[in-house]
């Protein structure tokens, strides 16, 4: 059996959170979304919770970081390719994210980021293939 990933995170407005997953072309779980948090499906095993702060202090003693002012996390997502890292990053622009940076091309590997509207980090990659030296 292969192991899901479930990344929960705190988000300041649900409907907000909700629409702007959908835009990236994230498909909801409805069997576990309800008025207080949301689940999509972004990979077979990749699965993006995202929760009220009053939701999401139910699971944890500890304050919701503050984004402006700090990092919570960042998370790395690899793609099949550069224009789905493209894609997604153009995605989350038009449905209210942020970026700090320009693609970066290595040679090996292809990488840009956004940051969704909660303040959450997405650095998206791909690995290109080069042919046999």
């Amino acid at each position: 059996m292969s192991k899901h990933i479930y990344i929960n995170m705190p988000v300041a407005d649900l409907a907000r959170s909700i629409a702007f997953f959908k835009a990236l072309g994230f498909s909801q779980n409805l069997q576990m979304s309800d008025d207080s948090g949301a689940c999509f499906i972004v990979s077979d095993t990749i699965n993006v919770m995202v929760a009220t702060h009053e939701k999401f202090r139910i699971f944890t003693p500890k304050a919701v970081c503050d984004t402006n002012v700090a990092v919570e996390m960042l998370l790395n997502l690899q793609c099949e390719n550069r224009d789905e890292v493209d894609r997604l990053v153009a995605s989350a622009l038009a449905a209210g994210g942020t970026t700090y940076d320009k693609p970066e091309d290595l040679g090996f590997m292809y990488s840009h980021s956004f940051v969704d509207p909660d303040g959450h980090g997405w650095g998206l990659f791909c690995i290109i293939d080069t042919p046999e030296q």
